[in-house]
């Protein structure tokens, strides 16, 4: 059996959320759960974990739909902020954080952003797999940062309201990363 495309625009599906109706609930999830999904099993490999986290997003947004903002994001970057939010309270109950005093060394070290994208984007196997390996020992924030900005093709300024941070230090927090994944991967 076929599912009917809906037509209900944003706002109303929003409205439909407020006002409880369950099928405004369904519609949500149906639209945007693949979406936040996508985004939740790249930081968290366990795909029940994953699907429960998923799961939590949508719960949450329901609960709080009173403090959606049309004018602040999209429903899809709202929802974003909320699962961003969820997996990484999950990621760091799960492992203590853990400050490596090497990383003062890679913020001397002049590198232009023309070679890091040069050198990060090299796509043979191998380098990938040394990208992946070097990815893992990233903390869960800046493995979720790149993730957002790499893999799920989020703007700056998207990523800015999901994680609360002001666009300006993103960049810079991005030339940041990609520079520590480069002096790890010529190690």
């Amino acid at each position: 059996m076929r599912q009917e495309k809906s037509t209900l625009t944003e706002a109303e599906l929003v409205e439909a959320v407020r006002s409880g109706r369950h099928e405004g609930q369904t519609e949500m999830v149906g639209r945007y759960a693949e979406r936040v999904f996508a985004m939740v099993v790249r930081q968290v490999t366990d795909v029940m974990d994953a699907q429960e986290l998923t799961q939590d997003t949508f719960l949450r947004a329901f609960s709080r739909i009173d403090s959606y903002d049309p004018q602040k994001a999209s429903l899809s970057t709202w929802l974003c902020r909320i699962a961003y939010r969820l997996t990484l309270d999950f990621l760091k109950r799960r492992s203590p954080a853990i400050v490596s005093m090497e990383e003062s060394s890679v913020w001397q070290t002049d590198i232009s952003d023309e070679l890091l994208e040069a050198e990060l984007s090299t796509g043979n196997e191998e380098r990938i797999g040394l990208l992946e390996q070097v990815m893992d020992s990233l903390s869960d924030d800046e493995q979720m940062l790149l993730t957002l900005y790499y893999f799920e093709d989020h703007p700056l300024t998207e990523i800015a309201y999901i994680t609360g941070v002001d666009a300006k230090v993103l960049a810079n927090r991005l030339y940041r990363i990609r520079k520590k994944l480069y002096m790890k991967m010529k190690k």
